[in-house]
């Protein structure tokens, strides 16, 4: 099993480990690709500031973020588990997992960028600011970019794995399983059930999905989850007190979407 995550936008600002090794990360084939984005959002924060910050999505008061991207290759380093901050990462405790289970959450935890394309929990990393939706010159949409560069690595790494899908959309535009992989990938999406006027309405919820997909991305490391379907990843987070439902696929071939439900 592996479970996809997105970043988290807010990220620490340093770290003391060593320099960036991009041969050292997970998916070390991905180090030219990595190496080329690099070149080019250095190139960009190297420019006009207004310029740089137009193109992250950065506000006036986020420059910093283009000082700490112009430091990339010579930055000390944290690993992926420290960088990221938010709601989602602070549910999933990723630093506790490592000390913990860390076995489990280097192999099973993958992290998507749009800097690294994608990382494990472990790996070392410097403080940067690149969202996976931006349009970085020369490369363009890094969605795009990084679906060319790791379909195959990727794939070949996940394969015959079931695939536990808590990405974002722009993040999950850089991976997108197909066939028999599709069929193994179950995207997690958050309910929240309540009555009105006597009557039980669901609605999708955007924030507290980000706290939901990192207690239900905990479960799986912590209870050492094995499933390798979409029936047996519900069996097993029913048996640990979540309320879930697997809707049939929209048609053969396809992701199934795991509707985690929270109630008021």
């Amino acid at each position: 099993m592996f479970i996809l995550l997105p970043p988290s936008e807010g990220k620490a600002t340093s770290g003391e480990g060593p320099r960036l090794d991009p041969g050292a990360l997970v998916l070390p084939e991905l180090a030219p690709a990595r190496e080329r984005v690099v070149t080019a959002l250095t190139e960009l924060c190297s420019g006009p500031e207004d310029t740089a910050r137009e193109v992250l999505g950065l506000s006036a008061g986020q420059a910093d973020a283009v000082k700490r991207n112009l430091d990339l290759t010579t930055a000390p380093t944290l690993r992926a588990a420290d960088l990221y901050t938010g709601v989602l990462y602070d549910r999933l405790g990723l630093p506790g997992l490592l000390a913990e289970h860390g076995d489990r959450a280097r192999e099973r935890i993958l992290v998507f960028s749009g800097l690294w394309g994608v990382v494990g929990a472990a790996d070392q990393l410097p403080p940067y600011r690149l969202p996976m939706g931006v349009k970085l010159p020369p490369l363009g949409a890094l969605g795009a970019y990084w679906r060319k560069a790791m379909t195959a690595p990727l794939g070949e790494l996940t394969e015959g794995s079931l695939l536990v899908d808590c990405r974002s959309a722009a993040y999950a535009a850089a991976f997108k399983p197909t066939g028999a992989a599709a069929e193994r990938t179950v995207a997690v999406r958050v309910l929240r059930e309540r009555e009105v006027a006597g009557v039980t309405k669901r609605s999708v919820v955007s924030h507290m999905a980000k706290a939901t997909r990192g207690d239900i991305a905990r479960a799986l490391i912590s209870e050492n989850v094995q499933a390798g379907t979409p029936e047996e990843l519900v069996s097993a987070l029913r048996d640990l007190g979540h309320t879930v439902e697997l809707p049939p696929a929209d048609r053969p071939g396809t992701a199934r979407t795991m509707d985690v439900v929270i109630r008021d």
